[in-house]
């Protein structure tokens, strides 16, 4: 009966833990949630009200496709346009996961 409780409960631990892991976002995806959605959009097609009003092109428009990994991670660093630098408010890190994070979303 014992060794069923155990069971039991080390069963319970471990599907636990892998539904975690399986909604765990990495670190891009979170930067990207926390300072990029609002324009942005969730998929990046800038269909949220503020991407709408500043007119804010979808990560599948072809002159947003055709930036580099590196022009992009300079746009987020400085800004560009409407978008306001973030060079001061994120690490180096950050902006490069949250631009690999968005270049995941071009298809």
């Amino acid at each position: 009966m014992r060794k069923s409780l155990r069971f039991q409960v080390a069963l319970a631990v471990a599907v636990s833990l892998a539904g975690a892991v399986g909604f765990a976002q990495s670190p891009g995806e979170a930067v990207y949630k926390a300072k990029c959605l609002n324009c942005h959009g969730a998929a990046g097609m800038a269909d949220t009200s503020i991407g709408k009003a500043l007119k804010v092109k979808p990560a599948t428009d072809p002159s947003v496709k055709k930036f580099s990994q590196a022009e992009m991670v300079a746009a987020v660093k400085n800004g560009m346009g409407k978008m306001q630098p973030y060079k001061d408010k994120l690490t180096d890190a950050e902006i490069k996961e949250s631009v690999a994070y968005f270049r995941s979303l071009i298809k």
